[in-house]
């Protein structure tokens, strides 16, 4: 399966040691597409949440649900995660705007240090 930057899908992220995030749970895809078309067997994601934390910038971004993706959830900017794509168990639940996609990229910037 092809994964698209900006897709939301869901990934089993277990076993989680300590903070991590664990259990299945939809994920943002942060990985080019140059990678992602090229089948590249591990993807970057960010990890979803549905336990929200009002104005948690630049940790959290809210997304409203959409299409597939049934609960409003954060995206945890702080748990930036490299899996294997085994982990990914969906199709796309859904597609973040270009917008939100820019926004989000900023936050992440600033929490990996790139601002």
């Amino acid at each position: 399966m092809t994964y698209k930057r900006g897709g939301i899908y869901l990934a089993n992220f277990n076993p989680s040691i300590g903070t991590e995030a664990g259990k299945i749970r939809p994920c943002l895809v942060m990985q080019s597409d140059l990678l992602n078309e090229a089948n590249h067997p591990s993807t970057t994601v960010l990890p979803l949440t549905t336990q929200l934390i009002d104005d948690a910038a630049p940790l959290r971004f809210r997304i409203k649900s959409r299409d597939k993706l049934k609960v409003d959830s954060d995206i945890m900017l702080d748990q930036t995660r490299t899996i294997d794509n085994k982990r990914i168990i969906s199709d796309i639940l859904t597609l973040l705007s270009n917008a939100e996609l820019i926004e989000v990229e900023l936050l992440w910037q600033t929490v990996l240090g790139f601002e």
